[in-house]
């Protein structure tokens, strides 16, 4: 199990609207906030945050490359060097039969290949037990969370006022 040893302030909120609402005031405010929990995509939240693009498409793309190139050069090997067998009057190297092995070998080695690298960037896989902050986030609830590890009482106080002008339905602390 992974220890993180922070101290969270987070708001829970029932809406999506309440909650973009929420996170433009706050980036009004200055404040920093640490992440945001939702239990479905929320669409435009991206921007909010200022996340750029995600570059997982380019890793596909290196993935799929890989696998069109191992597929096609593998069928290519075995039926010209390897085992070279005339099926039905086809010559050796007969591109056109290598096509749909190909292809999904492309597909295959792309998806697998994404899989395992956004696995390896979020830090989950088999084993691994991530703290959460409240259940409920998952299920129907929305969430800001702020690292409060380093804040003042001042500052801490500060923020939960902030979180509950922006209609947090409840404001909580939690150490992870």
């Amino acid at each position: 199990m992974r220890v993180l040893n922070k101290k969270v302030l987070f708001g829970l909120y029932n809406d999506e609207e309440i909650l973009k609402s929420a996170i433009l005031e706050i980036n009004g405010e200055n404040a920093e906030i640490m992440e945001v929990y939702t239990p479905f995509p929320v669409h435009g939240l991206d921007p909010y945050l200022g996340f750029n693009e995600s570059r997982l498409h380019i890793a596909g793309f290196l993935y799929g490359m890989m696998g069109t190139t191992l597929a096609f050069g593998f069928m290519s090997w075995v039926f010209t060097a390897n085992w070279p067998i005339i099926f039905g009057g086809k010559p050796y190297f007969s591109v056109p039969s290598f096509i749909p092995i190909t292809f999904e070998f492309t597909v295959l080695m792309a998806a697998v290949g994404m899989v395992i690298t956004f696995y390896l960037i979020c830090g989950l896989g088999p084993g691994v037990e991530n703290p959460y902050l409240d259940p409920r986030i998952t299920d129907d609830k929305f969430c800001i969370a702020f690292d409060v590890t380093n804040s003042s009482r001042e500052e801490v106080a500060a923020l939960s006022g902030l979180l509950q002008r922006t209609s947090a339905e409840e404001v909580h602390t939690k150490n992870i």
